[in-house]
Protein backbone atom coordinates (compact mmCIF):
# COMPACT_ATOMS: atom_id res chain seq x y z
CA UNK A 1 0.00 0.00 0.00
CA UNK A 2 2.87 2.33 0.75
CA UNK A 3 4.25 1.77 -2.75
CA UNK A 4 0.98 2.89 -4.35
CA UNK A 5 0.84 5.95 -2.13
CA UNK A 6 4.38 6.91 -3.06
CA UNK A 7 3.62 6.32 -6.74
CA UNK A 8 0.59 8.61 -6.64
CA UNK A 9 2.55 11.17 -4.66
CA UNK A 10 5.27 11.14 -7.33
CA UNK A 11 2.67 11.47 -10.09
CA UNK A 12 1.11 14.39 -8.25
CA UNK A 13 4.49 16.08 -7.94
CA UNK A 14 5.03 15.75 -11.69
CA UNK A 15 1.57 17.14 -12.39
CA UNK A 16 2.11 20.13 -10.12
CA UNK A 17 5.61 20.85 -11.46
CA UNK A 18 4.21 23.06 -14.21
CA UNK A 19 2.07 26.03 -13.15
CA UNK A 20 0.03 25.92 -16.38
CA UNK A 21 -3.53 24.80 -15.64
CA UNK A 22 -3.99 23.09 -18.99
CA UNK A 23 -1.00 20.80 -18.53
CA UNK A 24 -2.22 19.88 -15.04
CA UNK A 25 -5.60 18.88 -16.42
CA UNK A 26 -3.90 16.79 -19.12
CA UNK A 27 -1.64 15.10 -16.56
CA UNK A 28 -4.52 14.25 -14.25
CA UNK A 29 -6.56 13.01 -17.22
CA UNK A 30 -3.82 10.55 -18.11
CA UNK A 31 -3.58 9.32 -14.51
CA UNK A 32 -7.37 9.04 -14.21
CA UNK A 33 -7.64 7.16 -17.51
CA UNK A 34 -4.96 4.68 -16.48
CA UNK A 35 -6.39 4.06 -13.02
CA UNK A 36 -9.95 3.87 -14.33
CA UNK A 37 -9.10 1.38 -17.05
CA UNK A 38 -7.09 -0.71 -14.63
CA UNK A 39 -9.94 -0.90 -12.13
CA UNK A 40 -12.49 -1.63 -14.85
CA UNK A 41 -10.36 -4.42 -16.29
CA UNK A 42 -9.81 -5.87 -12.82
CA UNK A 43 -13.52 -5.82 -12.01
CA UNK A 44 -14.42 -7.27 -15.39
CA UNK A 45 -11.90 -10.08 -15.04
CA UNK A 46 -13.19 -10.98 -11.58
CA UNK A 47 -16.78 -10.95 -12.82
CA UNK A 48 -15.92 -13.10 -15.82
CA UNK A 49 -14.11 -15.57 -13.61
CA UNK A 50 -17.08 -15.90 -11.28
CA UNK A 51 -19.44 -16.29 -14.23
CA UNK A 52 -17.37 -19.05 -15.80
CA UNK A 53 -16.94 -20.84 -12.46
CA UNK A 54 -20.68 -20.75 -11.79
CA UNK A 55 -21.43 -22.06 -15.29
CA UNK A 56 -18.97 -24.92 -14.92
CA UNK A 57 -20.39 -25.81 -11.50
CA UNK A 58 -23.95 -25.73 -12.86
CA UNK A 59 -23.02 -27.92 -15.81
CA UNK A 60 -21.29 -30.38 -13.50
CA UNK A 61 -24.43 -30.64 -11.34
CA UNK A 62 -26.85 -30.99 -14.24
CA UNK A 63 -25.20 -31.81 -17.59
CA UNK A 64 -28.55 -31.63 -19.39
CA UNK A 65 -28.72 -27.88 -18.87
CA UNK A 66 -25.23 -27.26 -20.28
CA UNK A 67 -26.48 -25.59 -23.46
CA UNK A 68 -28.82 -23.19 -21.68
CA UNK A 69 -26.16 -22.34 -19.12
CA UNK A 70 -23.58 -21.63 -21.83
CA UNK A 71 -25.98 -19.32 -23.65
CA UNK A 72 -26.73 -17.44 -20.45
CA UNK A 73 -23.02 -17.28 -19.63
CA UNK A 74 -22.16 -15.73 -22.99
CA UNK A 75 -24.86 -13.09 -22.56
CA UNK A 76 -23.54 -12.30 -19.07
CA UNK A 77 -19.96 -12.09 -20.36
CA UNK A 78 -21.06 -9.66 -23.08
CA UNK A 79 -22.72 -7.45 -20.46
CA UNK A 80 -19.62 -7.52 -18.27
CA UNK A 81 -17.34 -6.70 -21.19
CA UNK A 82 -19.63 -3.85 -22.24
CA UNK A 83 -18.96 -2.11 -18.91
CA UNK A 84 -15.21 -2.28 -19.54
CA UNK A 85 -15.67 -0.92 -23.06
CA UNK A 86 -17.74 1.98 -21.69
CA UNK A 87 -14.86 2.79 -19.36
CA UNK A 88 -12.48 2.72 -22.32
CA UNK A 89 -14.69 5.18 -24.20
CA UNK A 90 -14.82 7.55 -21.23
CA UNK A 91 -11.03 7.32 -20.85
CA UNK A 92 -10.51 8.11 -24.53
CA UNK A 93 -12.84 11.10 -24.24
CA UNK A 94 -10.89 12.32 -21.21
CA UNK A 95 -7.60 11.95 -23.10
CA UNK A 96 -8.41 13.24 -26.59
CA UNK A 97 -11.58 15.36 -26.33
CA UNK A 98 -11.21 16.62 -22.80
CA UNK A 99 -14.27 18.72 -21.92
CA UNK A 100 -12.32 20.57 -19.19
CA UNK A 101 -9.91 22.16 -21.65
CA UNK A 102 -11.07 25.48 -23.03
Amino acid sequence: MKKFFLLFLALGAVAFADADGESMIKAYSVVAAGVGLGLAALGGAIGMGHTAAATIAGTARNPGLGGKLMTTMFIALAMIEAQVIYTLVIALIALYANPFLG
